[in-house]
């Protein structure tokens, strides 16, 4: 849980931030993970707009995640908020960084990133889905989501021995593609801090290791992207992906889906060797 006195700190760049894009909170305020943001709706000149303040140390605002939203603005075809305004400011030693946006089609499918209860999404709801990690895999970028670095450490924690990834298909992706930053009944989605070049397959990978506590739903996940999900691409995207969250286990978050994420990835292991694809 996060400090009741981080998120009154946090609450108070919310009205500096307010006051600086010449907006009016009128709603709750939100937290992201560990409080890092915090966001609420406002009203503007233009309407309803939603304002999200995030802060951090000043060497990590050096990192593509810190514009990613703004970044994210050149990117066509894919149902997702535009940043319409932004600013940044120090206070306190940090670095803080608010940004206004359109309010997004629908509400957040899930409180937290792991989907524990069902969900009746319907078929258009999924069609979207689809379209939008289709468009979005084609636009070009210099962005990195995953590099190599990375994506070998991830894979050496998974497998527990090295994983050749000569060859990998490689493509945009959202990054962090989970049941919070996705919208019903109009399928929109959220928070593009971390979208850049990534394996293919790797945000239906998230997806899908982000619904494992329900079962039918992780079918529907893997129904709906297994031509990327079946390719050695993407069963390399699913262990980076099941490294990631298996990485937040200890820190509190979702340790309830540690098993099932050990058990995927002992399955696709198994499905490796079998095809012979991999270096294990």
């Amino acid at each position: 849980m996060t400090d009741p006195r981080w998120l009154a700190w946090m609450g108070e760049l919310v009205v500096a931030a307010a006051d600086m894009l010449q907006v009016e909170p009128n709603g709750p305020q939100r937290p992201g993970l560990d409080g890092r943001s915090l966001g609420c709706e406002v009203v503007s000149s233009a309407g309803a707009r939603w304002l999200r303040v995030v802060t951090d140390r000043p060497p990590w605002t050096q990192s593509p995640a810190w514009t990613g939203n703004v970044e994210a603005n050149a990117i066509v075809g894919v149902s997702k908020p535009v940043v319409t305004a932004h600013t940044e400011w120090d206070r306190d030693g940090r670095r803080v960084r608010a940004e206004l946006m359109t309010l997004a089609l629908g509400a957040a499918v899930a409180t937290e990133m792991v989907l524990r209860d069902a969900v009746d999404l319907d078929r258009r709801w999924w069609d979207e889905l689809r379209s939008s990690i289709d468009t979005l895999a084609g636009h070009p970028t210099e962005r990195i989501c995953l590099d190599q670095r990375l994506l070998r450490r991830r894979l050496n924690e998974a497998a527990g021995s090295d994983v050749d990834i000569d060859g990998l298909q490689w493509s945009t992706a959202h990054g962090d593609l989970q049941w919070t930053n996705l919208t019903a009944p109009e399928c929109c989605l959220l928070d593009w801090e971390s979208w850049g070049r990534a394996p293919a397959g790797y945000d239906a990978a998230l997806l899908l290791c982000a619904s494992l506590l329900q079962p039918d739903l992780a079918s529907r996940v893997y129904a709906t992207f297994a031509d990327l999900l079946d390719t050695f691409t993407g069963q390399v995207a699913q262990l980076a992906a099941a490294a990631k969250m298996l990485e937040l286990a200890p820190l509190g978050h979702h340790s309830d889906l540690a098993a099932p994420l050990r058990q995927h990835t002992e399955a696709l292991l198994s499905t490796i060797r079998v095809r012979g694809g991999a270096a294990l």
